[in-house]
């Protein structure tokens, strides 16, 4: 595979605290047009503070972020959603009283083309058929994993570049991990850029290009994902080896 080398995303110095606790202590990573990320790391780590800074949802302290080459300090969510950074968070946040479609058509809230958006629902049906058979149903009265493949395919009527995901097998049952993961390589063959948070680390390298292990607040390890999968430490950390 060639090397991608054109950075879509570069988070540079990061610093964030809350609570009086400096929860990310100047983080460095980026992310290339085209690959897969993962970021991995043990319960408070840091990822998901990461994510929540880098979409707007969180300030920073320090550092700065830069997308599509241009500074998107202090820039809100709805600015980057129509930018094409897009974050589907841990906990998935579906609009549990609004149907299936009703979601599917939230996710295209910035969007006014008519013809495009009802294209783009029949596509997230054609990539979550669980969401066809049930896009009159109530979103919260599904199960996690179908909330979930909910959320992922809410994101993608944005029409994203890059697509965050936090922690999307988090309380899934084996099965669904596992589908939950099939879909993460699907969307990723569509051609969108993905940052993949995730405990599930063994998983989670599998199946990135690159890979960043976060603890503490700071990335300690970087390298490719077969590599970190194959490491000692990492194996011994995450992988209970």
């Amino acid at each position: 595979m060639a090397e991608k080398t054109n950075v879509l995303l570069k988070v540079k110095g990061l610093k964030v605290a809350y609570g009086g606790i400096q929860a990310v202590k100047g983080v460095d990573f980026e992310v290339r047009e085209g690959e897969l990320v993962s970021l991995i790391g043990s319960n408070g780590a840091g990822k998901t503070t990461t994510m929540k800074a880098i979409t707007g949802t969180l300030p920073m302290n320090d550092g700065d972020i830069e997308y599509l080459g241009e500074s998107i300090r202090g820039k809100g969510a709805w600015d980057l959603v129509k930018k094409g950074l897009v974050m589907v968070p841990e906990g998935r946040g579906v609009f549990a009283r609004m149907t299936i479609t009703e979601n599917l058509q939230m996710g295209a809230y910035t969007r006014s083309d008519k013809a495009g958006i009802l294209a783009d629902i029949e596509k997230m049906f054609t990539i979550f058929p669980r969401l066809r058979e049930r896009k009159d149903q109530l979103a919260g009265t599904m199960s996690g994993g179908e909330q979930q493949m909910l959320a992922m395919g809410r994101a993608l009527m944005s029409q994203p570049k890059v697509l965050l995901l936090d922690e999307p097998s988090m309380g899934l049952s084996p099965i669904m991990v596992d589908k939950i993961f099939e879909v993460v390589r699907d969307v990723y063959a569509l051609g969108v850029t993905i940052v993949l948070v995730e405990q599930n680390a063994s998983r989670a390298l599998a199946i990135a290009d690159r890979g960043y292990v976060m603890e503490s607040g700071l990335i300690t390890m970087t390298g490719p994902g077969q590599e970190l999968l194959s490491d000692p430490k990492v194996r011994a950390a995450y992988l209970g080896e």
